[in-house]
């Protein structure tokens, strides 16, 4: 069979929309007919899938979200439902799939695989950038940048009040986004999961920074850390003695317009996973690392902690952050 679709499940991210424009432009010009599945995996149970043509993707390559909507599917946990999706792609003679998801949308569809034999490709698509196997996950550059905008703009009114601002990043137990924005916003501090602290340890450094002239803190931490944001700035209050205040970014880090780099790699992205499905692979992941695409398992990807890049971890470890 010819018929391809995609779907997106899980949190949306920028970089999705670039990614079903070249889905369905690159499937065109392979001989395939593409298919739009809306609303996730809600979408393949209740058949709301649609054939695509140009049109359906004019327009969208600038947009974060995704035009077809989104979702975390608990009906998909059923096998009454996964079997009805199967009965809703055989009908419309769909047999292969590109899913952009983190890893429990890969299980799913690895289930689905499994029981039904329908292929699949995985694009890892999460700004939390915590897929084992791939460096770089959709949606990533853009969420730093949107986080970049936001510290830029709230270093500024922190110096002008002599505060200490607590910024607050997304990433659930991934310190990525705090740890990469930290360090290329020049944060004064920056707090993830992944490595242990206690404040006490900058006490005098940051008191004796504040009677040297000081005016001004900057503090990164990840929303996946033992201490809440308030417990940080009240940190800053009692112990640092500077007024302090707390910033949490929350989901403007989803949205927004994809960087070029996020369109880009959602081009690549689909281009190797439909390439993959093409040539066989029928239940890969789609991976990017050591500068280079990679087809992985899901056993590979799933059920495995991901561990943040150890070259990141040394660049901390060589700033005044000492995360």
């Amino acid at each position: 069979m010819n018929n391809i679709a995609i779907v997106c499940s899980g949190g949306d991210v920028s970089g999705m929309n670039p990614a079903i424009k070249h889905f369905v432009e690159y499937a065109l010009s392979k001989g395939l007919t593409p298919y739009l599945v809306y609303d996730g995996y809600e979408g393949l149970i209740d058949n709301n899938i649609s054939k695509a043509n140009y049109s359906d993707v004019s327009g969208i390559i600038n947009r974060g979200g995704t035009k077809i909507g989104s979702a975390r599917s608990e009906r998909f946990l059923a096998v009454k439902h996964r079997q009805q999706a199967k009965d809703n792609l055989d009908a419309l003679g769909i047999d292969k799939l590109v899913v952009l998801g983190g890893d429990g949308s890969f299980r799913g569809m690895a289930k689905f695989y499994e029981e039904h034999n329908v292929a699949f490709s995985g694009i890892p698509s999460t700004i939390d950038n915590d897929i084992v196997g791939t460096d770089y996950c959709l949606g990533v550059d853009t969420a730093l940048n949107i986080i970049r905008t936001s510290l830029d703009a709230i270093r500024d009114t922190a110096s002008s009040f002599k505060r200490a601002f607590v910024v607050e990043t997304m990433g659930r137990d991934c310190g990525y986004l705090a740890l990469v924005s930290g360090l290329t916003s020049g944060a004064e501090l920056c707090l993830i999961p992944e490595t242990p602290y206690d404040l006490s340890n900058y006490e005098e450094k940051f008191k004796k920074e504040l009677a040297s002239g000081r005016r001004y803190f900057l503090a990164v931490v990840s929303e996946g850390i033992t201490d809440s944001s308030e417990t940080v700035a009240q940190w800053f209050e009692e112990k640092i003695g500077i007024e302090s205040r707390v910033s949490v970014l929350g989901h403007i880090q989803r949205g927004g317009n994809p960087t070029s780099r996020d369109r880009l790699m959602a081009y690549r992205f689909v281009q190797f996973g439909i390439d993959g499905l093409l040539n066989g692979k029928k239940d890969k992941i789609c991976c990017y690392s050591d500068s280079q695409f990679n087809y992985k398992s899901i056993s590979d990807v799933a059920h495995k902690k991901h561990v943040i890049e150890k070259g990141l971890m040394e660049l901390v470890e060589a700033s005044t952050l000492n995360c």
